[in-house]
């Protein structure tokens, strides 16, 4: 079925979900603003850009997606793809990646594809997801220690190299803001995790840090003021040879799109018990990406954390997702100041926890103990993701994943 979700909850509607709804959006907008605000950065854009992505993609994901409460934006998942675009296109070529995979993923949508991501091999998932965290990990550790560099290689082992170099220009006031609203946000989420407390041991560090003088840079320092309001949509340059360049690119967004968004809905389903509609999802996918890229957006898709954290704070219907984009909208409009004073280390603090939490350390007992093949594969994923490229480790693996899996039905027969 590829009716949205929101027809459905809309049609028994009550004040009691909207006053539910209302507390759910404002409590993830909360963690939304800065995590969307880190990923932009980290992954090459401006901070601008992740607000754009949060509230364009968000709302089209809510409004038309399959889930009941799914929380769609920028994730850390697209780290990776998107520097890599940006780095070698642009980021106009990054744009009209985005916008190519939104059309992908319209026609997956359309043909009922949205079922088929059961047969990506698991040890896939899990190897690229593992190698996506240790690289976003990598790529904070430069403004999480305010080294000071030349350049910021984006492969793997030269930026290892280059951050090894730069050691002696450690800046302690960074690292201490760092490790600060790391343990901030750990004792919030042990201590009262219904509440923002994310938004809050960012804003009460970067205060602290401003109160204090202490040399670190702010997203404002570096980047300059965040506007006030959105742009104006518009057409990214195209030309056909462009096209076929990015095309490889597109396919890898339109891919990590379906898939996180896709598990994001399930553990959702878990969460509240409901049944999330695949199909659904997939088109609201692809309206969100070519929404984000008409704006200027980065590639969007479900969080899997924010939508856990809007189910915790009492979500009740695909209300909350828009809420949620609606109060990002507001603060750009009427805080912008404010965001742009959030320092840098500790939105790096916050991308490390977050690259820390995609490797599932609960889970890695349980890998350990899968077949051989499932580990060599998902190490296999793993070591293509951190030193090679994400589209051929997604190629690679899944080639390999299913090759595999014929093996093993021919052996059962």
């Amino acid at each position: 079925m590829r009716k949205p979700k929101i027809i459905t909850t809309l049609a028994d509607y009550s004040w009691s979900q909207f006053a539910a709804d209302l507390f759910a959006g404002f409590t993830v907008a909360m963690v939304a603003l800065p995590l969307s605000i880190a990923i932009a950065i980290a992954s090459g854009a401006g901070p601008a850009e992740g607000l754009v992505t949060a509230i364009v993609g968000g709302l089209l994901i809510s409004a038309l997606g399959g889930s009941r409460v799914q929380i769609g934006g920028p994730t850390g998942a697209f780290i990776v793809v998107v520097y890599g675009v940006i780095a070698a296109h642009g980021y106009e070529g990054l744009v009209l990646a985005t916008l190519m995979a939104g059309l992908i993923l319209l026609v997956a949508g359309w043909f009922r594809l949205g079922g088929l991501i059961i047969y990506v091999p698991a040890p896939v998932i899990e190897g690229f997801t593992i190698g996506i965290g240790i690289v976003i990990a990598a790529s904070q550790l430069k403004d999480f220690f305010g080294l000071e560099m030349a350049t910021n290689p984006a492969d793997f082992l030269p930026k290892i190299e280059a951050l090894w170099a730069a050691r002696e220009t450690l800046n302690p006031s960074a690292l201490g803001v760092g490790v600060v609203a790391i343990v901030l946000i750990l004792l919030f989420r042990r201590l009262a995790p219904r509440l923002p407390g994310l938004i809050v041991a960012i804003a009460l560090v970067s205060l602290v840090a401003a109160l204090a003088a202490l040399p670190v840079e702010t997203v404002e320092s570096r980047f300059g003021a965040l506007p006030d309001r959105l742009p104006l949509p518009g057409l990214p340059t195209a030309s056909v040879g462009l096209i076929v360049e990015l095309l490889p690119s597109a396919f890898v967004i339109a891919f990590l799109a379906a898939v996180e968004s896709l598990l994001s809905a399930t553990v959702a389903d878990r969460m509240m018990g409901g049944r999330h509609r695949p199909n659904a999802e997939v088109l609201a996918q692809g309206a969100a990406n070519i929404g984000s890229a008409l704006f200027g957006g980065l590639p969007a898709t479900g969080a899997i954390a924010r939508t856990a954290t809007s189910v915790r704070a009492g979500a009740k219907t695909p209300m909350a997702g828009i809420i949620h984009a609606l109060v990002i909208l507001a603060v750009m409009m009427l805080g912008a100041r404010l965001a742009g004073a959030l320092a840098l280390p500790a939105l790096a603090g916050l991308l490390m926890l977050t690259a820390w939490n995609m490797t599932e350390p609960s889970n890695w007992g349980r890998l350990m103990k899968t077949p051989m093949a499932d580990r060599l594969l998902l190490l296999l994923t793993l070591v293509l993701t951190v030193l090679a490229d994400l589209t051929v480790a997604i190629g690679v693996g899944v080639v390999v994943g299913l090759a595999l899996r014929l093996r093993r039905r021919d052996e059962g027969r």
